[in-house]
């Protein structure tokens, strides 16, 4: 079987008129974790987009940055084998062990410290790719040996599906429907029937003219729709997340992120989360107690936004929340 499908975007070399020596420069590594469904390629635009920003920004030139992006396990055909009533798809947790392994794999891939491990992390996270974010962090800080060479320095948690997922408007529904006898166990089946009836061409159209997605994203999400086990991985782990994502735990978890870091002589994380004005997965008042419980949080910076970028952002609004990622980032590793 292949290795999870990634996307990489490695640093350029840098300007010696503003580094005079290259190996006394800091290498960073980007890691971007996707929500649901978990295919990176939806967030290429995403992340090329960055890159080029990146490079453009002066401030920062110091450094290197590296951008890695990973599917989540399960939702392409060629990265397992086929699933069944007892090897069924793979779950949260599954998913939070499986990123921090590969996380915890790579190495500087160019420059003068090819081969060594990087100076910082900074993990970005998109929907539930920021709750494996957090739980990445939080388990890491705990038990240090569990990842001696990662320096993880900073999160940016988009639209960040982290508390109450089942009380959103979308969440609810699929919750119902986790919890509807007979119904919830064969959603796939049913799903997988219709799809597998309906012609190739057909479902493009679909997706493309009535869903209104873009010519990428309508092909992407064609060939996860006419895939083995994509819907089916998609359905599993989607449940769990009603189950697992519930109790508000992570005004408590920031703080004992804190404390872990100060404890084991680490430099305190900085997280930016940054949140949809309306957002059909999280639900507003959760969100907004969220906020009120973060104000104190002198490293946790909450934003939210004041047009109206969907939930799914990687389908028509990459540009735009590349943009607040890479002004974001500057903030974090600006020389000036």
């Amino acid at each position: 079987m292949a290795t999870t499908h990634f996307l990489a975007y490695p640093s350029r070399l840098l300007d010696n008129k503003i580094v005079d020596d290259e190996s006394q420069s800091r290498d960073i590594l980007i890691f971007f974790i996707p929500g649901n469904p978990g295919l990176v390629d939806y967030y290429e635009p995403f992340l090329s987009g960055l890159r080029t920003l990146l490079d453009a920004t002066a401030s920062i030139q110091h450094s290197r940055f590296h951008i890695y992006g990973q599917d989540l396990a399960g939702f392409r055909d060629d990265d397992h084998e086929p699933f069944t009533t007892k090897r069924k798809p793979h779950d949260l947790e599954y998913q939070i062990q499986h990123t921090l392994a590969v996380l915890k794999g790579l190495r500087i891939e160019s420059g003068p410290r090819q081969g060594s491990s990087y100076d910082d992390v900074l993990l970005i996270g998109h929907s539930v790719g920021a709750y494996i974010a957090l739980e990445i962090f939080h388990r890491l800080l705990q038990n240090p040996d569990a990842g001696s060479d990662l320096n993880l320095a900073s999160g940016i948690l988009l639209f960040p599906t982290i508390e109450h997922i089942a009380r959103s408007s979308n969440g609810w529904k699929l919750d119902l429907l986790r919890r509807t006898p007979v119904l919830g166990d064969n959603a796939y089946r049913i799903a997988q029937g219709f799809l597998h009836i309906c012609p190739r061409g057909v479902l493009h159209w679909i997706v493309h003219r009535i869903g209104g997605m873009p010519t990428q994203a309508a092909e992407i999400t064609t060939r996860w729709l006419k895939s083995r086990d994509g819907v089916w991985q998609t359905l599993h782990m989607g449940m769990d997340e009603m189950k697992v994502i519930g109790e508000d735990r992570w005004d408590n978890e920031l703080w004992e992120i804190a404390h872990d870091a100060e404890a084991h002589h680490k430099a305190v994380p900085k997280f930016f989360f940054f949140f949809g004005k309306n957002d059909d997965w999280v639900a507003n008042h959760y969100r907004d107690e969220f906020i009120l419980r973060q104000k104190q949080a002198e490293r946790t910076r909450v934003i939210v936004d004041e047009g109206n970028i969907p939930h799914a952002f990687c389908m028509n609004h990459n540009e735009i929340v590349a943009e607040k990622v890479s002004m974001w980032i500057s903030e974090m590793y600006d020389a000036r």
